[in-house]
Protein backbone atom coordinates (compact mmCIF):
# COMPACT_ATOMS: atom_id res chain seq x y z
CA UNK A 1 0.00 0.00 0.00
CA UNK A 2 2.01 3.52 -0.98
CA UNK A 3 2.29 5.53 1.88
CA UNK A 4 0.75 8.40 0.45
CA UNK A 5 -2.49 6.83 0.67
CA UNK A 6 -2.60 4.96 3.99
CA UNK A 7 -0.76 4.94 7.26
CA UNK A 8 2.24 3.12 8.26
CA UNK A 9 1.07 -0.16 10.02
CA UNK A 10 2.82 -0.31 13.13
CA UNK A 11 5.97 -3.08 13.25
CA UNK A 12 3.88 -5.15 16.42
CA UNK A 13 0.80 -6.11 16.71
CA UNK A 14 -0.37 -6.49 20.32
CA UNK A 15 -4.20 -7.07 21.58
CA UNK A 16 -4.27 -3.76 22.80
CA UNK A 17 -4.74 -2.59 18.90
CA UNK A 18 -8.29 -3.69 19.42
CA UNK A 19 -8.87 -0.38 21.19
CA UNK A 20 -9.96 1.17 18.30
CA UNK A 21 -13.19 -0.72 18.52
CA UNK A 22 -14.23 0.72 21.83
CA UNK A 23 -16.68 3.37 19.83
CA UNK A 24 -18.91 0.63 18.39
CA UNK A 25 -19.19 -1.20 21.58
CA UNK A 26 -20.42 2.12 23.49
CA UNK A 27 -23.49 2.26 21.83
CA UNK A 28 -24.23 -1.24 23.31
CA UNK A 29 -23.19 -1.22 26.85
CA UNK A 30 -26.95 -2.64 27.98
CA UNK A 31 -25.89 -6.22 25.98
CA UNK A 32 -22.49 -6.02 27.15
CA UNK A 33 -23.30 -5.78 30.30
CA UNK A 34 -25.76 -8.93 30.32
CA UNK A 35 -23.38 -10.57 28.27
CA UNK A 36 -20.79 -10.48 30.99
CA UNK A 37 -23.07 -11.25 33.61
CA UNK A 38 -24.20 -13.95 32.29
CA UNK A 39 -20.50 -15.29 31.73
CA UNK A 40 -19.89 -14.70 34.87
CA UNK A 41 -23.13 -17.09 36.27
CA UNK A 42 -21.86 -19.59 33.81
CA UNK A 43 -18.72 -19.67 34.76
CA UNK A 44 -19.61 -20.20 38.10
CA UNK A 45 -22.30 -22.75 37.40
CA UNK A 46 -19.19 -24.69 35.95
CA UNK A 47 -17.27 -24.49 38.78
CA UNK A 48 -19.76 -25.80 41.14
CA UNK A 49 -20.24 -28.99 39.26
CA UNK A 50 -17.03 -30.13 41.16
CA UNK A 51 -18.64 -29.47 44.32
CA UNK A 52 -21.93 -31.18 43.74
CA UNK A 53 -19.96 -34.10 42.35
CA UNK A 54 -18.00 -34.34 45.56
CA UNK A 55 -20.99 -34.18 47.58
CA UNK A 56 -22.53 -36.91 45.22
CA UNK A 57 -19.62 -39.18 45.99
CA UNK A 58 -18.83 -38.44 49.78
CA UNK A 59 -22.57 -38.62 50.75
CA UNK A 60 -24.86 -40.07 48.46
CA UNK A 61 -22.34 -43.42 48.04
CA UNK A 62 -21.67 -43.06 51.87
CA UNK A 63 -22.76 -46.51 53.63
CA UNK A 64 -26.15 -46.41 54.75
CA UNK A 65 -29.39 -48.29 54.56
CA UNK A 66 -31.05 -49.06 51.21
CA UNK A 67 -33.40 -46.90 50.99
CA UNK A 68 -32.04 -44.17 52.75
CA UNK A 69 -29.04 -43.99 49.84
CA UNK A 70 -31.21 -44.35 47.03
CA UNK A 71 -32.76 -40.92 48.57
CA UNK A 72 -29.53 -39.27 48.66
CA UNK A 73 -28.52 -40.23 45.34
CA UNK A 74 -31.85 -39.08 43.88
CA UNK A 75 -31.32 -35.36 46.00
CA UNK A 76 -27.20 -35.40 44.82
CA UNK A 77 -28.09 -35.79 40.77
CA UNK A 78 -31.17 -33.85 41.34
CA UNK A 79 -28.44 -31.13 42.26
CA UNK A 80 -26.10 -32.00 39.41
CA UNK A 81 -29.21 -31.60 36.54
CA UNK A 82 -29.97 -28.29 38.26
CA UNK A 83 -26.44 -26.80 37.85
CA UNK A 84 -26.42 -28.13 34.10
CA UNK A 85 -29.88 -26.27 33.46
CA UNK A 86 -28.22 -23.44 35.30
CA UNK A 87 -25.07 -24.06 33.28
CA UNK A 88 -27.32 -24.34 30.20
CA UNK A 89 -29.58 -21.19 30.31
CA UNK A 90 -26.83 -19.01 31.53
CA UNK A 91 -24.62 -20.01 28.20
CA UNK A 92 -27.46 -20.19 25.84
CA UNK A 93 -27.91 -16.56 26.62
CA UNK A 94 -24.15 -15.80 26.75
CA UNK A 95 -24.14 -17.09 23.52
CA UNK A 96 -27.08 -15.06 21.72
CA UNK A 97 -26.09 -11.56 23.19
CA UNK A 98 -22.64 -12.44 22.08
CA UNK A 99 -23.37 -13.42 19.28
CA UNK A 100 -25.67 -10.38 18.66
CA UNK A 101 -23.16 -7.70 19.45
CA UNK A 102 -20.82 -9.48 16.99
CA UNK A 103 -23.17 -9.53 14.09
CA UNK A 104 -24.28 -5.52 15.50
CA UNK A 105 -20.42 -4.56 15.86
CA UNK A 106 -19.45 -6.18 12.83
CA UNK A 107 -22.04 -4.33 10.68
CA UNK A 108 -21.76 -1.11 11.99
CA UNK A 109 -18.04 -1.19 11.43
CA UNK A 110 -18.58 -2.65 7.42
CA UNK A 111 -21.43 0.64 6.96
CA UNK A 112 -18.98 3.07 8.47
CA UNK A 113 -15.57 2.01 6.67
CA UNK A 114 -17.93 1.58 3.11
CA UNK A 115 -19.46 4.98 4.03
CA UNK A 116 -16.21 6.71 4.79
CA UNK A 117 -14.63 4.97 1.37
CA UNK A 118 -17.29 6.51 -0.49
CA UNK A 119 -16.25 9.79 0.64
CA UNK A 120 -12.68 9.88 -0.31
CA UNK A 121 -11.56 12.37 -3.26
CA UNK A 122 -10.27 9.75 -6.44
CA UNK A 123 -6.61 10.73 -5.29
CA UNK A 124 -7.29 7.59 -2.96
CA UNK A 125 -8.39 5.28 -5.67
CA UNK A 126 -5.29 6.47 -7.76
CA UNK A 127 -3.14 4.75 -5.18
CA UNK A 128 -5.25 2.14 -3.59
CA UNK A 129 -6.33 -0.95 -4.79
CA UNK A 130 -10.20 -1.79 -4.89
CA UNK A 131 -9.60 -5.26 -4.17
CA UNK A 132 -7.50 -3.91 -1.19
CA UNK A 133 -10.58 -1.67 0.20
CA UNK A 134 -13.31 -4.74 -0.59
CA UNK A 135 -10.72 -6.74 1.55
CA UNK A 136 -10.66 -4.96 4.73
CA UNK A 137 -14.98 -4.63 3.71
CA UNK A 138 -14.80 -8.42 3.88
CA UNK A 139 -11.83 -10.59 5.23
CA UNK A 140 -10.60 -7.97 8.00
CA UNK A 141 -14.76 -7.20 9.44
CA UNK A 142 -15.08 -10.87 9.38
CA UNK A 143 -11.63 -11.54 11.54
CA UNK A 144 -13.39 -9.06 14.16
CA UNK A 145 -16.81 -10.50 13.78
CA UNK A 146 -14.97 -13.53 14.95
CA UNK A 147 -13.52 -11.93 18.20
CA UNK A 148 -16.26 -9.87 19.16
CA UNK A 149 -18.54 -12.36 19.00
CA UNK A 150 -16.78 -15.54 19.92
CA UNK A 151 -13.04 -15.60 21.26
CA UNK A 152 -13.22 -12.81 22.84
CA UNK A 153 -15.98 -14.43 24.97
CA UNK A 154 -14.58 -17.30 25.22
CA UNK A 155 -11.41 -15.86 26.37
CA UNK A 156 -13.22 -14.11 29.02
CA UNK A 157 -14.71 -16.87 29.91
CA UNK A 158 -12.42 -19.64 30.43
CA UNK A 159 -10.41 -16.87 32.21
CA UNK A 160 -12.82 -16.69 34.63
CA UNK A 161 -13.12 -20.09 34.57
CA UNK A 162 -9.30 -21.07 35.23
CA UNK A 163 -8.62 -18.51 37.55
CA UNK A 164 -11.65 -20.33 39.57
CA UNK A 165 -10.38 -23.70 38.87
CA UNK A 166 -6.78 -22.18 40.44
CA UNK A 167 -7.97 -20.53 43.27
CA UNK A 168 -10.07 -23.63 44.52
CA UNK A 169 -7.07 -26.48 43.91
CA UNK A 170 -5.21 -24.07 45.74
CA UNK A 171 -7.51 -23.89 48.25
CA UNK A 172 -8.18 -27.70 48.74
CA UNK A 173 -5.34 -29.05 48.23
CA UNK A 174 -1.86 -26.71 48.14
CA UNK A 175 0.33 -29.48 47.89
CA UNK A 176 -0.64 -31.16 44.55
CA UNK A 177 -1.30 -27.98 42.90
CA UNK A 178 2.33 -26.71 43.79
CA UNK A 179 3.13 -30.06 41.62
CA UNK A 180 0.36 -29.21 38.89
CA UNK A 181 1.23 -25.50 38.37
CA UNK A 182 5.06 -26.81 37.68
CA UNK A 183 4.08 -29.00 34.97
CA UNK A 184 1.49 -26.79 33.85
CA UNK A 185 4.42 -24.13 33.10
CA UNK A 186 6.09 -26.85 31.55
CA UNK A 187 2.79 -26.94 28.89
CA UNK A 188 1.94 -23.28 28.21
CA UNK A 189 5.54 -21.94 27.60
CA UNK A 190 6.37 -24.03 24.62
CA UNK A 191 3.00 -24.16 23.24
CA UNK A 192 2.86 -19.97 23.46
CA UNK A 193 6.04 -20.54 21.40
CA UNK A 194 5.11 -23.12 18.90
CA UNK A 195 1.63 -21.27 18.37
CA UNK A 196 3.49 -18.57 17.23
CA UNK A 197 4.58 -20.57 14.09
CA UNK A 198 1.22 -22.02 14.00
CA UNK A 199 0.05 -17.92 13.23
CA UNK A 200 3.08 -16.99 10.79
CA UNK A 201 2.19 -20.31 8.47
CA UNK A 202 -1.74 -19.31 8.87
CA UNK A 203 -1.37 -15.82 7.64
CA UNK A 204 0.96 -17.24 4.89
CA UNK A 205 -1.97 -19.70 3.62
CA UNK A 206 -4.03 -16.88 4.11
CA UNK A 207 -2.01 -14.43 1.45
CA UNK A 208 -1.77 -17.74 -0.69
CA UNK A 209 -5.97 -17.85 -0.93
CA UNK A 210 -6.22 -14.41 -1.50
CA UNK A 211 -3.41 -14.62 -4.31
CA UNK A 212 -5.95 -17.57 -6.02
CA UNK A 213 -8.71 -15.03 -5.63
CA UNK A 214 -7.32 -12.01 -6.81
CA UNK A 215 -6.34 -14.33 -10.18
CA UNK A 216 -10.03 -15.46 -10.62
CA UNK A 217 -11.65 -11.70 -10.03
CA UNK A 218 -9.00 -10.74 -12.87
CA UNK A 219 -9.79 -12.90 -15.55
CA UNK A 220 -13.24 -13.31 -14.62
CA UNK A 221 -13.85 -9.58 -15.05
CA UNK A 222 -11.64 -9.87 -18.50
CA UNK A 223 -13.43 -13.33 -20.35
CA UNK A 224 -13.93 -11.65 -23.72
CA UNK A 225 -10.12 -10.70 -24.08
CA UNK A 226 -9.32 -14.14 -22.28
CA UNK A 227 -10.85 -16.27 -24.84
CA UNK A 228 -10.46 -14.02 -28.23
CA UNK A 229 -6.64 -14.71 -27.01
CA UNK A 230 -7.65 -18.69 -26.62
CA UNK A 231 -5.78 -17.98 -23.34
CA UNK A 232 -8.00 -20.16 -21.52
CA UNK A 233 -5.56 -23.40 -20.93
CA UNK A 234 -2.93 -20.76 -19.82
CA UNK A 235 -5.52 -18.95 -17.32
CA UNK A 236 -6.31 -22.24 -16.26
CA UNK A 237 -2.82 -23.39 -15.76
CA UNK A 238 -1.92 -20.19 -13.60
CA UNK A 239 -5.07 -20.19 -11.42
CA UNK A 240 -3.99 -23.94 -10.83
CA UNK A 241 -0.09 -22.86 -9.62
CA UNK A 242 -1.70 -20.51 -7.11
CA UNK A 243 -4.11 -22.89 -5.44
CA UNK A 244 -1.09 -25.61 -5.44
CA UNK A 245 1.11 -22.81 -3.91
CA UNK A 246 -2.25 -22.20 -1.52
CA UNK A 247 -2.41 -25.85 -0.61
CA UNK A 248 1.00 -26.08 -0.22
CA UNK A 249 1.00 -23.24 2.82
CA UNK A 250 -2.05 -24.85 4.25
CA UNK A 251 -0.37 -27.97 4.32
CA UNK A 252 2.56 -26.30 6.52
CA UNK A 253 0.34 -24.72 8.54
CA UNK A 254 -1.51 -28.21 9.50
CA UNK A 255 1.95 -30.07 9.95
CA UNK A 256 2.70 -27.56 12.55
CA UNK A 257 -0.77 -27.54 14.07
CA UNK A 258 -0.92 -30.90 14.15
CA UNK A 259 2.21 -31.34 16.19
CA UNK A 260 0.88 -28.27 18.47
CA UNK A 261 -2.09 -30.15 18.83
CA UNK A 262 -0.20 -33.68 19.74
CA UNK A 263 1.57 -31.51 22.65
CA UNK A 264 -1.03 -30.35 23.90
CA UNK A 265 -2.95 -33.16 23.92
CA UNK A 266 -0.30 -35.32 25.68
CA UNK A 267 1.09 -33.06 27.77
CA UNK A 268 -2.44 -31.83 29.29
CA UNK A 269 -2.89 -35.76 29.45
CA UNK A 270 0.55 -36.15 31.80
CA UNK A 271 -0.63 -33.42 33.58
CA UNK A 272 -3.73 -35.08 34.41
CA UNK A 273 -2.59 -38.22 35.03
CA UNK A 274 -0.08 -36.68 37.33
CA UNK A 275 -2.87 -34.74 39.74
CA UNK A 276 -4.68 -38.11 39.55
CA UNK A 277 -1.76 -40.09 40.75
CA UNK A 278 -1.14 -38.11 43.56
CA UNK A 279 -4.44 -37.75 44.29
CA UNK A 280 -4.85 -41.50 44.42
CA UNK A 281 -1.77 -41.50 46.62
CA UNK A 282 -3.49 -38.79 49.42
CA UNK A 283 -6.39 -41.15 49.23
CA UNK A 284 -5.06 -44.40 49.86
CA UNK A 285 -3.10 -42.76 52.55
CA UNK A 286 -6.56 -41.37 54.24
CA UNK A 287 -5.76 -37.94 53.90
CA UNK A 288 -8.37 -37.09 51.22
CA UNK A 289 -11.88 -38.60 50.34
CA UNK A 290 -12.75 -40.34 47.39
CA UNK A 291 -15.29 -37.11 46.84
CA UNK A 292 -12.32 -34.84 47.44
CA UNK A 293 -10.19 -36.26 44.63
CA UNK A 294 -13.21 -36.06 42.22
CA UNK A 295 -13.33 -32.61 42.42
CA UNK A 296 -9.96 -32.00 42.35
CA UNK A 297 -9.38 -34.21 39.27
CA UNK A 298 -12.61 -32.16 37.41
CA UNK A 299 -10.59 -28.61 38.37
CA UNK A 300 -7.60 -29.58 37.23
CA UNK A 301 -9.25 -30.76 33.84
CA UNK A 302 -10.83 -27.10 33.36
CA UNK A 303 -7.75 -25.20 34.27
CA UNK A 304 -5.74 -27.23 31.72
CA UNK A 305 -9.15 -26.82 28.92
CA UNK A 306 -8.93 -22.86 29.80
CA UNK A 307 -5.49 -22.84 29.38
CA UNK A 308 -5.76 -24.43 26.07
CA UNK A 309 -8.31 -22.19 24.68
CA UNK A 310 -6.88 -19.20 26.25
CA UNK A 311 -3.37 -20.18 24.41
CA UNK A 312 -6.24 -20.37 21.11
CA UNK A 313 -8.15 -17.23 21.90
CA UNK A 314 -5.04 -15.08 21.83
CA UNK A 315 -4.00 -15.77 18.41
CA UNK A 316 -7.42 -15.12 17.26
CA UNK A 317 -6.86 -11.48 19.13
CA UNK A 318 -3.50 -11.04 17.54
CA UNK A 319 -4.98 -11.69 14.21
CA UNK A 320 -8.26 -9.62 14.77
CA UNK A 321 -6.22 -7.08 16.27
CA UNK A 322 -4.10 -6.29 13.19
CA UNK A 323 -7.55 -6.20 11.05
CA UNK A 324 -9.32 -3.85 13.36
CA UNK A 325 -5.95 -1.58 12.57
CA UNK A 326 -6.38 -1.67 8.65
CA UNK A 327 -9.74 -0.69 9.50
CA UNK A 328 -9.09 1.73 11.89
CA UNK A 329 -6.48 3.14 9.33
CA UNK A 330 -9.35 3.51 6.60
CA UNK A 331 -12.07 5.62 8.95
CA UNK A 332 -8.77 7.65 10.41
CA UNK A 333 -7.80 9.01 6.57
CA UNK A 334 -9.06 12.48 5.63
CA UNK A 335 -10.35 13.31 1.81
CA UNK A 336 -8.31 15.91 0.91
CA UNK A 337 -11.41 17.59 -1.04
CA UNK A 338 -13.76 18.78 2.11
CA UNK A 339 -17.16 20.78 2.51
CA UNK A 340 -16.54 23.81 4.32
CA UNK A 341 -17.81 24.30 7.96
CA UNK A 342 -20.01 26.98 6.92
CA UNK A 343 -21.37 26.67 3.19
CA UNK A 344 -22.15 29.60 1.09
CA UNK A 345 -25.28 28.98 -0.46
CA UNK A 346 -25.70 30.11 -4.50
CA UNK A 347 -28.22 31.47 -5.76
CA UNK A 348 -30.73 28.85 -8.15
CA UNK A 349 -29.95 30.04 -11.64
CA UNK A 350 -33.43 30.23 -14.06
CA UNK A 351 -31.65 29.87 -17.50
CA UNK A 352 -28.32 27.65 -16.55
CA UNK A 353 -25.52 28.48 -14.68
CA UNK A 354 -22.75 30.95 -14.99
CA UNK A 355 -19.03 29.37 -14.96
CA UNK A 356 -15.58 31.29 -14.42
CA UNK A 357 -12.16 29.73 -14.48
CA UNK A 358 -9.34 32.30 -13.43
CA UNK A 359 -6.10 30.98 -13.90
CA UNK A 360 -6.20 27.46 -12.48
CA UNK A 361 -3.20 25.57 -12.36
CA UNK A 362 -3.50 21.84 -11.35
CA UNK A 363 -1.24 18.89 -11.28
CA UNK A 364 -2.41 15.18 -10.76
CA UNK A 365 -1.01 13.82 -7.47
CA UNK A 366 -0.29 10.46 -9.37
CA UNK A 367 1.97 12.71 -11.66
CA UNK A 368 3.15 15.87 -9.52
CA UNK A 369 5.52 16.87 -12.14
CA UNK A 370 3.43 17.41 -15.06
CA UNK A 371 0.69 20.31 -14.66
CA UNK A 372 -2.81 18.18 -15.93
CA UNK A 373 -3.81 22.51 -16.21
CA UNK A 374 -1.48 25.66 -16.47
CA UNK A 375 -2.95 28.81 -15.96
CA UNK A 376 -6.28 28.30 -17.46
CA UNK A 377 -9.25 30.86 -17.42
CA UNK A 378 -12.52 30.61 -18.76
CA UNK A 379 -15.97 32.06 -18.57
CA UNK A 380 -18.75 30.67 -19.46
CA UNK A 381 -22.34 32.39 -19.85
CA UNK A 382 -25.96 30.98 -18.64
CA UNK A 383 -27.24 28.92 -20.82
CA UNK A 384 -24.36 29.10 -23.12
CA UNK A 385 -23.00 25.75 -24.53
CA UNK A 386 -19.18 25.22 -24.75
CA UNK A 387 -16.78 22.69 -26.58
CA UNK A 388 -13.74 21.58 -25.12
CA UNK A 389 -11.42 20.19 -27.85
CA UNK A 390 -7.57 19.02 -28.14
CA UNK A 391 -5.63 15.98 -28.78
CA UNK A 392 -5.69 13.85 -25.86
CA UNK A 393 -4.04 14.03 -22.58
CA UNK A 394 -4.84 18.03 -23.37
CA UNK A 395 -6.28 18.90 -20.19
CA UNK A 396 -10.47 18.66 -21.39
CA UNK A 397 -11.61 15.52 -18.37
CA UNK A 398 -9.45 17.50 -15.84
CA UNK A 399 -11.88 20.67 -16.10
CA UNK A 400 -14.54 18.40 -15.57
CA UNK A 401 -12.83 16.67 -12.63
CA UNK A 402 -12.39 19.74 -11.04
CA UNK A 403 -15.38 21.51 -11.08
CA UNK A 404 -16.91 18.62 -9.84
CA UNK A 405 -14.34 18.86 -6.90
CA UNK A 406 -13.10 15.56 -7.69
CA UNK A 407 -9.48 17.50 -6.39
CA UNK A 408 -8.72 21.12 -5.75
CA UNK A 409 -6.42 23.40 -7.94
CA UNK A 410 -3.61 24.12 -6.92
CA UNK A 411 -3.84 27.62 -7.67
CA UNK A 412 -6.44 29.48 -8.91
CA UNK A 413 -10.27 29.55 -8.19
CA UNK A 414 -13.93 28.21 -10.28
CA UNK A 415 -16.83 29.91 -9.15
CA UNK A 416 -19.97 28.54 -9.98
CA UNK A 417 -22.98 31.32 -10.30
CA UNK A 418 -20.33 33.79 -8.51
CA UNK A 419 -19.49 31.97 -5.75
CA UNK A 420 -15.96 29.98 -5.37
CA UNK A 421 -16.36 26.45 -5.70
CA UNK A 422 -15.27 25.54 -2.44
CA UNK A 423 -16.98 28.02 -0.34
CA UNK A 424 -20.32 25.29 -1.54
CA UNK A 425 -21.22 22.38 -0.09
CA UNK A 426 -19.99 18.97 -1.84
CA UNK A 427 -23.60 17.51 -2.14
CA UNK A 428 -25.08 20.95 -3.47
CA UNK A 429 -22.32 21.59 -5.67
CA UNK A 430 -22.97 18.49 -7.29
CA UNK A 431 -26.49 18.73 -7.28
CA UNK A 432 -26.49 21.27 -9.52
CA UNK A 433 -24.54 19.77 -11.72
CA UNK A 434 -25.20 16.75 -14.40
CA UNK A 435 -22.46 14.58 -16.30
CA UNK A 436 -22.57 11.82 -19.29
CA UNK A 437 -19.03 9.99 -18.90
CA UNK A 438 -17.64 8.42 -22.27
CA UNK A 439 -17.87 5.43 -20.62
CA UNK A 440 -21.50 5.00 -18.95
CA UNK A 441 -21.99 3.08 -15.93
CA UNK A 442 -24.86 0.55 -15.59
CA UNK A 443 -25.63 -0.65 -12.30
CA UNK A 444 -26.83 -4.37 -11.64
CA UNK A 445 -30.70 -3.88 -11.42
CA UNK A 446 -33.33 -2.26 -13.61
CA UNK A 447 -33.66 -0.33 -16.85
CA UNK A 448 -36.26 1.84 -14.29
CA UNK A 449 -33.77 1.96 -11.68
CA UNK A 450 -30.59 2.80 -13.74
CA UNK A 451 -32.25 5.51 -15.21
CA UNK A 452 -34.15 6.82 -11.62
CA UNK A 453 -30.12 7.00 -10.53
CA UNK A 454 -30.17 10.24 -11.65
CA UNK A 455 -32.87 11.63 -9.53
CA UNK A 456 -34.45 8.97 -6.54
CA UNK A 457 -37.50 10.50 -6.04
CA UNK A 458 -38.44 10.50 -9.56
CA UNK A 459 -42.11 8.64 -10.51
CA UNK A 460 -42.14 5.98 -13.41
CA UNK A 461 -43.54 8.36 -15.59
CA UNK A 462 -41.02 11.02 -15.69
CA UNK A 463 -38.03 7.98 -16.19
CA UNK A 464 -40.08 7.42 -18.66
CA UNK A 465 -40.33 10.55 -20.17
CA UNK A 466 -36.36 10.67 -19.88
CA UNK A 467 -36.40 7.55 -21.51
CA UNK A 468 -37.99 9.03 -24.52
CA UNK A 469 -36.09 12.05 -24.97
CA UNK A 470 -32.65 10.00 -25.11
CA UNK A 471 -34.26 8.02 -27.28
CA UNK A 472 -34.22 5.26 -25.16
CA UNK A 473 -37.49 3.96 -24.85
CA UNK A 474 -38.16 2.06 -27.90
CA UNK A 475 -35.08 -0.78 -26.86
CA UNK A 476 -36.06 -0.62 -23.38
CA UNK A 477 -39.61 -1.32 -24.38
CA UNK A 478 -38.22 -4.74 -26.57
CA UNK A 479 -36.44 -5.77 -23.21
CA UNK A 480 -37.83 -8.95 -22.46
CA UNK A 481 -39.47 -7.37 -18.98
CA UNK A 482 -39.14 -3.65 -20.65
CA UNK A 483 -38.70 -1.14 -18.22
CA UNK A 484 -38.26 -3.96 -15.37
CA UNK A 485 -35.63 -6.10 -17.36
CA UNK A 486 -31.97 -6.95 -15.02
CA UNK A 487 -29.48 -5.50 -17.25
CA UNK A 488 -26.42 -7.27 -16.05
CA UNK A 489 -23.46 -6.72 -14.36
CA UNK A 490 -22.37 -3.28 -15.65
CA UNK A 491 -24.78 -3.47 -17.77
CA UNK A 492 -23.31 -6.53 -20.24
CA UNK A 493 -26.89 -7.45 -21.35
CA UNK A 494 -26.72 -3.45 -23.17
CA UNK A 495 -24.59 -2.42 -26.64
CA UNK A 496 -22.34 0.35 -25.90
CA UNK A 497 -25.14 2.71 -27.61
CA UNK A 498 -27.91 1.72 -25.20
CA UNK A 499 -25.89 2.07 -22.00
CA UNK A 500 -24.88 5.70 -23.23
CA UNK A 501 -28.36 5.86 -23.73
CA UNK A 502 -29.20 5.02 -20.08
CA UNK A 503 -26.72 7.22 -19.17
CA UNK A 504 -28.50 10.48 -21.00
CA UNK A 505 -31.87 9.37 -19.71
CA UNK A 506 -30.44 9.41 -15.92
CA UNK A 507 -28.86 13.09 -16.92
CA UNK A 508 -31.71 14.37 -18.37
CA UNK A 509 -34.03 13.14 -15.16
CA UNK A 510 -31.50 15.17 -12.88
CA UNK A 511 -32.53 17.89 -15.00
CA UNK A 512 -29.20 20.19 -13.28
CA UNK A 513 -28.99 23.80 -14.76
CA UNK A 514 -24.93 22.62 -15.68
CA UNK A 515 -24.78 19.61 -17.73
CA UNK A 516 -21.35 17.75 -18.80
CA UNK A 517 -21.39 15.88 -21.54
CA UNK A 518 -17.73 13.56 -22.05
CA UNK A 519 -17.70 11.91 -25.84
CA UNK A 520 -21.86 11.24 -25.22
CA UNK A 521 -22.54 9.96 -28.38
CA UNK A 522 -19.05 8.11 -29.19
CA UNK A 523 -20.65 4.57 -28.45
CA UNK A 524 -23.89 5.35 -30.79
CA UNK A 525 -24.02 4.21 -34.68
CA UNK A 526 -24.62 7.11 -37.32
CA UNK A 527 -28.63 6.89 -36.86
CA UNK A 528 -28.85 6.88 -33.08
CA UNK A 529 -26.29 9.65 -32.94
CA UNK A 530 -28.87 12.27 -34.81
CA UNK A 531 -31.65 11.17 -32.64
CA UNK A 532 -29.41 11.48 -29.63
CA UNK A 533 -27.91 14.35 -30.80
CA UNK A 534 -31.16 16.08 -31.53
CA UNK A 535 -32.48 15.02 -27.79
CA UNK A 536 -29.10 16.80 -26.51
CA UNK A 537 -29.65 19.81 -28.24
CA UNK A 538 -33.34 19.80 -26.91
CA UNK A 539 -31.99 18.75 -23.61
CA UNK A 540 -29.36 21.78 -23.50
CA UNK A 541 -31.57 24.52 -23.74
CA UNK A 542 -32.07 26.50 -20.36
CA UNK A 543 -28.99 25.43 -19.29
CA UNK A 544 -25.33 25.74 -19.75
CA UNK A 545 -23.63 22.32 -21.49
CA UNK A 546 -19.78 21.87 -21.38
CA UNK A 547 -19.41 19.03 -24.51
CA UNK A 548 -16.15 17.56 -24.77
CA UNK A 549 -15.78 15.86 -28.30
CA UNK A 550 -13.15 14.38 -30.23
CA UNK A 551 -15.06 14.08 -33.66
CA UNK A 552 -14.98 17.90 -34.25
CA UNK A 553 -18.45 17.16 -36.48
CA UNK A 554 -20.83 16.97 -32.94
CA UNK A 555 -19.36 20.55 -31.68
CA UNK A 556 -19.80 22.75 -34.63
CA UNK A 557 -22.60 24.09 -33.57
CA UNK A 558 -21.75 24.91 -30.00
CA UNK A 559 -21.89 28.80 -29.24
CA UNK A 560 -17.97 28.52 -27.62
CA UNK A 561 -15.13 26.19 -28.39
CA UNK A 562 -12.28 26.42 -26.74
CA UNK A 563 -8.91 23.87 -27.76
CA UNK A 564 -6.20 22.70 -25.03
CA UNK A 565 -3.01 21.60 -25.23
CA UNK A 566 -0.86 20.64 -23.34
CA UNK A 567 -2.82 21.80 -20.06
CA UNK A 568 -3.30 25.25 -21.93
CA UNK A 569 -5.94 27.27 -23.36
CA UNK A 570 -4.30 28.01 -27.07
CA UNK A 571 -7.42 29.08 -28.91
CA UNK A 572 -10.98 29.60 -28.18
CA UNK A 573 -13.71 31.07 -30.89
CA UNK A 574 -16.98 29.71 -33.09
CA UNK A 575 -16.13 27.08 -35.50
CA UNK A 576 -15.79 29.09 -38.26
CA UNK A 577 -13.65 31.79 -36.92
CA UNK A 578 -11.10 28.82 -35.72
CA UNK A 579 -10.99 27.00 -38.93
CA UNK A 580 -9.88 29.93 -40.09
CA UNK A 581 -7.38 30.83 -37.91
CA UNK A 582 -5.32 28.05 -38.91
CA UNK A 583 -4.09 26.74 -35.92
CA UNK A 584 -4.37 23.51 -33.93
CA UNK A 585 -8.38 23.55 -34.30
CA UNK A 586 -8.23 23.76 -37.91
CA UNK A 587 -5.11 21.12 -38.09
CA UNK A 588 -7.68 18.55 -36.16
CA UNK A 589 -10.63 19.57 -38.16
CA UNK A 590 -8.65 19.19 -41.97
CA UNK A 591 -7.20 15.96 -40.60
CA UNK A 592 -11.21 14.72 -39.48
CA UNK A 593 -12.79 16.01 -42.32
CA UNK A 594 -10.51 15.32 -44.94
CA UNK A 595 -10.65 11.30 -43.46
Amino acid sequence: MPASTLPARPTATTPTSLGGLLPFLRPYRLQIALALLFLVLAAVATLLFPLALRTLIDQGLAPAGRGEQVMALREHFALLFAVAVALGLFSAARFYLVSWLGERVTADLRNAVYSHVLRQSPQFFETTQTGEVLSRLTTDTTLVQTVVGSSLSMGLRNGVMGLGALVMLVWTNPYVMTQVLLILVLVVLPSMWFGRRVRRLSRASQDRVADSSAIAAEVLNAIPIVQSYTAEDREAARFADSTRFAFEAAVRRTKARSVLVAFIIISTAALLLWGLYQGTQAVLAGTISPGHLGQTVLYVIILASAVAVLGEVYGDLLRAAGASERLMELLTLESPVQSPAQPLQASAPQGGSALAFEDVTFHYPSRPAQAALSGFSLAVQPGRTVALVGPSGAGKSTVFGLLLRYYDPAQGRILLDGVPIQRLALQALRERIGIVPQDPVIFSTSALENIRYGRPGASDEEVRAAAKAAFADEFIEKLPEGYGTFLGERGVRLSGGQRQRIAIARAMLKNPPLLLLDEATSALDAQSERMVQAALESAMKDRTTLVIAHRLATVQQADHIVVLEHGRLVEQGTHQTLVAAGGVYARLAALQFTA
